[in-house]
């Protein structure tokens, strides 16, 4: 749904190969509306000047949480470890065919040491899906708070995603209100592919997420809750997203 599992990459393949077959996987907004970046300063797309399938190189969302440090999805990027310096990070971009924001380059990536894979049916489940991207320089933004959800019913996803499965044309930034079903009733559609410790859900099938809205996020009480990560389908009856607690912060 998200950013499906990662291909393995050939070690013959060159670094732009290499970058390609990674974002070619990448997570958008179903059902929502077209929202201003300047209203989100702290949220940034996260991609590569070698990933020409997207404008702005974009196949990632994150979230500034220090000055120099931005949280994605640890499988957005787990692939860069070696070689950060070919991730960039736009700030301030409402469309990605425009180039106006700020972008900044990636000094490190760091990945939760947890971070696993496994399936469920056709889906890859991803577990502790959280990195932390060090920037080559502090940016003068405001960090967005963390949080967790409590008793709260809906949330907010935002990202640059496809509208649906079909749809690859998407560039504009959105957000969509999406409902927070709780803990059983993730269990009900993933089984024990669903792990609370380290994941939370939300969507419906007229307010989800999809491709390319991996690492983006999920404010709750206007803070940030989770993170984009995997689920069955695109606003898939019966199948809500699944995001990474923050919580779990690597």
């Amino acid at each position: 749904m998200r950013l499906p599992a990662l291909r393995r990459v050939l070690a013959s393949l060159t670094a732009a190969a290499a970058v390609t077959a990674l974002a070619s996987p990448a997570s958008a907004i179903v059902g929502g509306t077209p929202v201003r970046a300047s209203a989100h300063p702290w949220l940034a797309a996260v991609g590569s000047p070698l990933f020409f399938a997207r404008p702005s190189g974009q196949f990632c969302g994150g979230s500034l949480i220090k000055p120099d440090r931005l949280l994605t999805a640890a499988h957005c990027v787990s692939m860069f470890r070696s070689v950060p310096g070919l991730l960039t990070v736009t700030f301030g971009r409402s469309d990605l065919v425009g180039r106006d924001g700020e972008t900044v380059g990636v000094r490190a990536v760091r990945i939760h040491p947890k971070f696993r894979e496994s399936r469920f049916r056709d889906e890859t489940v991803l577990h502790h899906d959280l990195a932390v991207l060090t920037l080559a320089r502090p940016v003068a933004r405001p960090a967005v708070a963390l949080g967790a959800p409590g008793a709260e019913r809906s949330g907010l996803a935002l990202g640059w995603g496809m509208r649906s499965v079909n749809d690859l044309l998407n560039t504009r930034l959105r957000a969509v209100p999406m409902p927070l079903p709780g803990d059983a009733a993730c269990r009900r559609a993933y089984a024990g592919s669903y792990d609370p410790a380290d994941m939370l859900c939300a969507g419906s099938v007229k307010a989800d997420t999809c491709r390319f809205d991996s690492g983006g996020p999920l404010l709750v009480r206007g803070r940030l809750a989770g993170v984009v990560s995997w689920g069955y389908g695109c606003g898939k009856a019966g199948y809500p997203g699944v995001f990474a607690r923050v919580a779990d912060l690597p």
